[in-house]
């Protein structure tokens, strides 16, 4: 008796579902991709929130962040007192988050603090991606030069980065410029290990060593054929660096060694109002609170980020 070929018992095709989808989510928009994903809108939503503050804060704040006023020190937030201008008119002002213990108002404060933790933030975010591209570009593609240069990395990071930046400080003297630079020093081998690794990688690719083999020089090389790749890993290991270099200001600051004392700063606030924390917590409490939020705003941001920029973990989108 014959056979159809139809009638043959062969088995059906393997899928490889998670591959699949993969490859599917990756030709969805990146736009689309990063709208989908909630860490994403939700860090993205509060990180806008901090800085329209920023922006915002002459029009925000109630009062002048640096006034003294030692008749209202200490006050509990909500607390409410009336004051006359020049022509007599009485005005009304609201302490939300209460006095520190010179009368200036902790509200006012905070909003303005909100302005010196972004720009540090961004600061040493971009200075560190930067310099640490730069480095990682030519130390992973230049052999002779990858261990000379990443034995002086592992120097650095054996170091903690709060001790070196304690360290510069005081060795270059307080002040904005130098909580930056102090902040900036330690981040710089984490990126040029993350550029280093890709570049280590990439240069293997064949069209590489096409590149190469037709002439390619090296700095046309390293910007059209290994820069792009190292674009997505950068930008998640910035929102990171930001994060780590707002909590670190904070704590320069609390530690008195940071910026000025006379500039409204979260960790100036913290630092003044410890003293005084057990009976007036507010000092501390709000100060605080915007400093995590921000934080938490940051990181959810860098972890949507490397979800959606990553193709290992696209298909969880």
């Amino acid at each position: 008796m014959s056979t159809r070929v139809q009638d043959l018992p062969f088995a059906e095709p393997v899928v490889d579902t998670a591959a699949a989808a993969a490859a599917a989510a990756r030709h969805v928009p990146l736009a689309r991709r990063l709208l989908r994903h909630s860490g994403v809108v939700f860090g993205g939503l509060l990180l806008v929130l901090v800085m329209l503050v920023a922006v915002f804060a002459p029009w925000l704040a109630t009062s002048d962040p640096v006034a003294i006023d030692p008749a209202n020190r200490n006050k509990r937030p909500g607390y409410e007192r009336v004051v006359r201008d020049v022509e007599g008119r009485e005005q009304r002002i609201v302490h939300w988050m209460g006095t520190d213990a010179l009368g200036r108002d902790v509200y006012s404060r905070v909003v303005y603090g909100a302005r010196i933790s972004l720009v540090v933030g961004a600061a040493v975010a971009g200075l560190a991606v930067a310099i640490g591209l730069l480095i990682g570009l030519v130390a992973g593609y230049l052999r002779w030069l990858d261990a000379v240069v990443m034995r002086v990395m592992d120097g650095l990071m054996a170091i903690p980065g709060i001790l070196l930046a304690l360290a510069l400080v005081a060795l270059w003297g307080a002040g904005l410029s130098t909580v930056i630079l102090a902040i900036v020093v330690p981040e710089i081998p984490r990126v040029v290990r993350l550029v280093r690794a890709v570049v280590l990688q990439v240069r293997e690719e064949p069209y590489v060593e096409a590149a190469v083999a037709v002439g390619t020089r090296l700095p046309q090389l390293l910007w059209r054929h290994v820069l792009p790749n190292t674009v997505a890993p950068l930008i998640v290991q910035g929102t990171y660096i930001a994060a780590s270099a707002i909590l670190v200001e904070a704590i320069l600051s609390f530690l008195g060694v940071g910026i000025p004392t006379d500039i409204p700063t979260w960790g100036n606030i913290m630092a003044e109002g410890r003293t005084l924390f057990r009976v007036f917590p507010h000092n501390i409490l709000f100060p605080g609170l915007f400093l995590a939020v921000t934080v938490l705003a940051v990181n959810m941001l860098g972890d949507g980020l490397r979800d959606v920029l990553d193709p290992k973990l696209v298909r969880r989108i």
